[in-house]
């Protein structure tokens, strides 16, 4: 019989654990995305030694399971002297994750410039810099957003994972309060209808930031 009143007494527990998790979802999602651009760049324009070095990075963590470099970084590197707390440890897997998908995501937009765009570019004098950040990324950004929003939503489910490490996420909180009050099905169903509800949100905030934009540099 279900019984959903016996979690009242536990909605701090559950409000604390969403915070958490929104919380390292836009930093790691604002990080990650600066770094995948700045890789992404680096691999698509930088010399081949660059990009031979940010191919493996890259590869190394997308044929890795996101639990053991999280495990890496929160166990692992105390050997060596790097002592992270489980929320520290837990956003850096996740922008070290997410940046090396967005790498990937983003240079297959840049790959679709056509050639003529940086030759009119150069014609205008525009320098490297400029004519990537004003003419280049924005539409190739725009030619892959929806695999991009899709990738940052993936890495917000994926941080239910970081309650291994005891990071208080709504996970943990989940799995605390079922710890408590032996309500498993009724504390996973409230936990699974949050995750959906913030992987919405995300989707409709993705969307709304990018008909801003993209209407932006159309207009201008």
């Amino acid at each position: 019989m279900l019984n959903f009143s016996d979690l009242l007494p536990y909605t701090d527990q559950f409000l604390k654990g969403l915070l958490t998790t929104v919380e390292l979802t836009l930093y790691s999602t604002l990080l990650g995305l600066i770094l995948g651009a700045v890789l992404a760049t680096a691999r698509q324009y930088g010399s081949s030694l660059l990009a031979s070095v940010v191919s493996v990075y890259v590869e190394l963590i997308r044929n890795t399971p996101f639990i053991v470099q999280l495990f890496f970084i929160f166990f692992g590197l105390p050997s060596i002297g790097v002592m992270l707390s489980p929320w520290q440890a837990g956003m850096i897997a996740m922008v070290i994750n997410l940046a090396a998908y967005s790498t990937e995501i983003i240079r297959a937009g840049l790959g679709t410039t056509p050639k003529g765009q940086w030759e009119a570019a150069k014609v205008l004098g525009l320098s490297f810099k400029q004519t990537l950040l004003r003419v280049v990324m924005v539409p190739a950004v725009e030619k892959i957003y929806p695999a991009l929003t899709s990738q940052c939503i993936i890495v917000m489910l994926g941080s239910a994972v970081l309650s291994q490490i005891s990071v208080p996420d709504l996970t943990y909180a989940a799995n605390l309060v079922q710890s408590r009050n032996f309500r498993s099905f009724e504390s996973y169903l409230i936990t699974a209808g949050l995750y959906l509800l913030l992987a919405i949100l995300m989707r409709k905030a993705f969307n709304m930031i990018g008909r801003r934009v993209f209407s932006y540099r159309v207009t201008k």
